[in-house]
């Protein structure tokens, strides 16, 4: 039920106790931060709304008429539980900061989550990370569902029931065995009606990366889309079967730096073909992103924009064991 109009508002009484425990309105006055004109003015309003006389005044201090005390102790009671609401509410709060479900593609939970992670709990250490991985649309699905408060993503398109934020940007690099044919073609590159024109091996279906190529390619050329060859859910595994000269494949450049510079893959560049693609945080529309959440995206893009700025001024920036990611140029 509504609560009466004569006592709905609690903070009056609460400044009413005060004056009871300490004396006189300046003294309340002080322990609630403001000043006495606004004590006072706020005790009067209260003795007109309640059509009684609370308080005597005097130069030397305030005491409470006898009205006045047994108006103070039955407000005791409803501050008091006021107080312990907010103290459980507070609780709850804290409860749910405690713990951040996050989902994240496979690209960035490998690759670019483990040092964002270091640095989250460098500040903010009372918040557990529960992480689960899977490709963008299973991704995309946790967070529809509630079982992730922000999810990271390589898609190059999300729901309109998701918002979604720039976090950083990729760029998608062809892989083949340093004894494939296309091997020996790092100066001249491949075409792009080449590249669709080839099974692959490839992410499976739902797979940002996989998106991203097929929507590079689709706008890069009419011819059509060769099957992959075979499907694999795991980075690694790709990378083993393009090392065994399976066949080729693409893949995020965070995920090949390493086996390019190893010389165990050899990266063929794809003429006239836009390759980069962006990193995006996304989280329910209709659901402001606060808290660890918001602080954690915050951080993955700072992350992103720290690097840009290094290399910019020519500096290094680090692989991501190495403490930073290495953003597409």
């Amino acid at each position: 039920m509504p609560l009466p109009s004569r006592v709905g508002d609690l903070g009056p009484f609460d400044l009413l106790l005060s004056v009871a425990r300490l004396g006189s309105v300046g003294a309340a006055a002080r322990a609630h931060g403001i000043s006495q004109p606004a004590a006072s003015s706020r005790l009067r309003h209260l003795e007109r709304r309640l059509g009684l006389e609370l308080l005597t005044r005097s130069p030397t201090g305030s005491r409470l008429t006898e009205h006045g005390a047994l108006v103070t102790d039955w407000a005791r009671t409803a501050v008091e539980a006021a107080a312990t609401l907010e103290a459980g509410i507070a609780s709850l709060h804290r409860g749910a900061e405690s713990r951040l479900p996050v989902a994240a593609s496979m690209t960035i939970a490998e690759y670019l989550l483990p040092h964002w992670l270091v640095r989250f709990h460098a500040t903010v250490p009372g918040t557990t990370i529960a992480l689960t991985t899977g490709n963008s649309d299973e991704v995309v699905a946790a967070v529809l569902d509630g079982s992730a408060r922000i999810g990271f993503v390589e898609s190059p398109r999300v729901p309109g029931a998701l918002r979604s934020q720039l976090v950083g940007r990729d760029e998608l690099t062809l892989i083949v065995a340093p004894g494939h044919p296309w091997s020996r073609r790092v100066r001249t590159g491949i075409t792009p009606a080449e590249l669709a024109a080839t099974p692959l091996v490839s992410r499976e279906r739902g797979s940002g990366t996989r998106l991203s190529l097929e929507r590079a390619l689709g706008r890069g050329t009419e011819a059509p889309l060769a099957e992959p060859l075979l499907e694999l859910s795991s980075t690694t595994a790709i990378k083993t079967a393009v090392a065994e000269g399976v066949a080729p494949a693409v893949l995020s450049s965070l995920a090949v730096a390493r086996d390019v510079a190893a010389g165990s893959l050899v990266a063929v560049p794809v003429t006239g073909l836009d390759l980069h693609r962006r990193l995006r945080a996304v989280h329910r529309r209709g659901h402001q992103l606060v808290g660890a959440a918001r602080d954690l995206a915050a951080l993955a893009r700072r992350s992103f924009e720290a690097a840009t700025r290094a290399e910019g001024t020519g500096g290094q920036a680090a692989p991501p064991s190495q403490g930073g990611p290495r953003p597409a140029q």
